[in-house]
């Protein structure tokens, strides 16, 4: 007899390049999250290794492994029905070679049934991006600041601010765009180069900190409901969920202290 306690097959679908109205991406790292997020309409979550520095207090991304995202990716693919799911392989999961990358891609995509996987990296990278999506798997790429080389590029910067930089940066859109990536995300690039990019390619751009251009905007989950002390530039908070949480507890603990905890 067929397990009922199955849950339905999800009804994800590849994002593809709309000119009507902008696509909505947002890092979910929980199930809780996650349903929240496709209860609002998105409709792609990243489950981004910005995980390390929101969610297990890491100085920055490099410490994530992939032992992290697969838990972590898991958890959110079980919290969504028609989100299109994308996991970020961590750094020193896929560098090393196109064989590694496949051997991590399959890991992720096996234990967490998540839609596609996310690479940092352009040029460089395209061998890698053709390899995986020779094999079946959905890349999408990330260009322009790349978080996990951080270190090289002398803190969180923008890139792509000189004539040399900024043709380097479209080289590598175009670049990974014929290696087969279903997307690529462009981060912290001036919003001229973006929109240059954005029409130039034919697979969707998504922007965090590249301008309006784009064709999908992602942005960190703690960085939209103000969880954090400050936000980047870039990152508007919609609400200020940090104080109202800190106000909520205080509150609760100022009940108990006074044995007044309101009961039902």
């Amino acid at each position: 007899m067929q397990n009922k306690q199955i849950k339905q097959y999800r009804q994800a679908s590849l994002p593809t390049k709309q000119t009507e109205q902008a696509q909505v991406w947002l890092t979910a790292y929980d199930t809780h999250t996650a349903m929240i997020a496709e209860a609002a309409g998105v409709d792609v979550i990243l489950v981004g290794d910005s995980l390390g520095m929101v969610s297990l207090g890491f100085q920055s991304t490099i410490p994530v492994t992939l032992e992290h995202m697969i838990h972590h990716a898991s958890a959110v693919v079980r919290g969504c029905q028609k989100a299109w799911v994308v996991c970020d392989l961590p750094f020193g999961s896929y560098q090393e070679s196109p064989q590694q990358a496949f051997a991590s891609s399959a890991q992720v995509l096996q234990k967490t049934a998540c839609d596609a996987v996310k690479i940092e990296g352009g040029q460089h990278m395209a061998e890698t991006i053709r390899f995986l999506s020779e094999r079946g798997v959905a890349v999408v790429a990330h260009i322009g600041l790349t978080p996990q080389s951080v270190k090289k590029m002398g803190g969180f910067k923008k890139q792509g601010t000189n004539d040399a930089a900024a043709q380097q940066v479209l080289r590598d859109a175009i670049v990974v765009a014929e290696a087969g990536a279903v997307a690529v995300v462009l981060e912290c690039i001036p919003e001229a180069l973006a929109n240059e990019i954005t029409q130039r390619l034919d697979i969707p751009t998504v922007g965090i900190g590249a301008g309006q251009a784009c064709d999908a905007q992602v942005l960190v989950w703690h960085d939209v409901l103000g969880l954090n002390e400050t936000n980047p530039p870039f990152a508007p908070a919609y609400a200020n969920l940090r104080q109202d949480m800190v106000h909520a507890i205080e509150t609760w603990a100022d009940d108990v202290r006074h044995r007044s905890v309101r009961c039902k």
